[in-house]
């Protein structure tokens, strides 16, 4: 059997130093991209696998980026974790992946046990607030999207947000409006219905008042299509004529109810969402909704894990209005033969 090429045989090939070798396998930015270069190509054309075993004794870490999430069938935080591995790569390390299932002693054990396997960072999406608040770790810890903890905190700038939807759906005519919140254990849930509310009680003052409705359930298709069901079973005259939801899910769990209804959406209700999940362009109609760009946040939070000092305040990106299929202006009340609105 062939020997195995070692760091030794990847420094000759490529016609640099064994320390350059080094401190391109370590991920270290300082090298040039010409030197990089050579040294990648050189790995590939030997088949050389760094012994990441050895290097984690040498070093007390390897360079594997742990990531928890609540919940990997929720389809935001999959494509979030797929855009936090990608960064990774891009930084020469891989990541290692595990859901909580939302339970917080879960997430806590999680961390620990990423601690144990020497990982170079963590980086959580919380399962809810206070999670996280007693813990000490000797690598960094970076918050995505939802705070863990104290730690720095990566996320989409929620309340700009959500405010975006409620400029969008006052300026199309609605003056009659339910909010689908989130859970109120997460500062996301609380921030886009802050966005939303401070917004809508702005155009109150200024210009025509809006009369809101809100209900709270969870971040889900069901919470979605059961508060939905409850507002869309009035007569019509006592419907909203726009629901706005704190996520996709629960936006897409609406249009199920209005489907099942037989209320036309967006002829007769509006319906607009959170996140752009890749189901939001498949559905029909296909859903306004507010985007979230995991792949900005992904690569600040794997950014500011390998910083030296790492994570050294939280950051805000702005998420952005899609305006598809599922939102248009009000249906206007039909007049009678002598002149009356119904």
């Amino acid at each position: 059997m062939s020997k195995m090429p070692t760091v030794k045989d990847v420094a000759e090939y490529a016609g640099v130093s064994v320390g350059t070798v080094s401190r391109v396998l370590s991920g270290e930015t300082a090298v040039k991209p010409m030197l990089r270069e050579k040294v990648n190509g050189a790995i590939s054309a030997l088949g050389f696998r760094p012994n990441v075993t050895a290097r984690a004794l040498r070093t007390s870490r390897t360079d594997v980026i742990g990531l928890v999430v609540p919940d990997i069938t929720n389809p935001f935080f999959a494509q979030l974790a797929a855009s936090v591995e990608r960064a990774a790569l891009e930084c020469g390390h891989s990541l290692m992946l595990a859901s909580s299932h939302n339970d917080r002693a879960a997430e806590q054990s999680l961390v620990s046990a990423f601690l144990d396997r020497s990982v170079r960072g963590i980086i959580v999406v919380a399962s809810s607030d206070g999670s996280g608040l007693h813990l000490e770790a000797a690598v960094p810890i970076i918050s995505l999207d939802r705070r863990f903890g104290t730690f720095p905190l990566v996320s989409t700038n929620h309340a700009q947000a959500a405010a975006l939807i409620a400029d969008h759906l006052y300026g199309l005519g609605h003056r009659h409006i339910a909010y689908i919140a989130g859970p109120l254990d997460t500062e996301a849930g609380r921030m886009r219905e802050e966005g939303f509310v401070s917004q809508i009680d702005r155009f109150g003052k200024t210009g025509e008042p809006v009369e809101l409705e809100i209900a709270y359930g969870r971040f889900d298709y069901e919470s979605g299509e059961t508060i939905a069901r409850d507002l869309l079973s009035r007569p019509p005259q006592d419907r909203p004529t726009a629901v706005a939801a704190a996520s996709d899910q629960q936006a897409i769990g609406a249009l199920r109810a209005a489907r099942d209804l037989k209320i036309d959406v967006p002829r007769k209700l509006s319906v607009t969402g959170f996140d752009d999940i890749l189901l939001a362009n498949l559905v029909v109609p296909r859903l306004t909704t507010i985007r979230q760009p995991a792949d900005t946040l992904a690569r600040r939070a794997v950014g500011l894990l390998l910083e030296e000092p790492s994570g050294r305040g939280d950051e805000m990106v702005d998420g952005s209005l899609i305006v598809r299929g599922s939102s248009g202006p009000p249906a206007q009340p039909k007049a009678d033969v002598a002149g009356h609105k119904n």
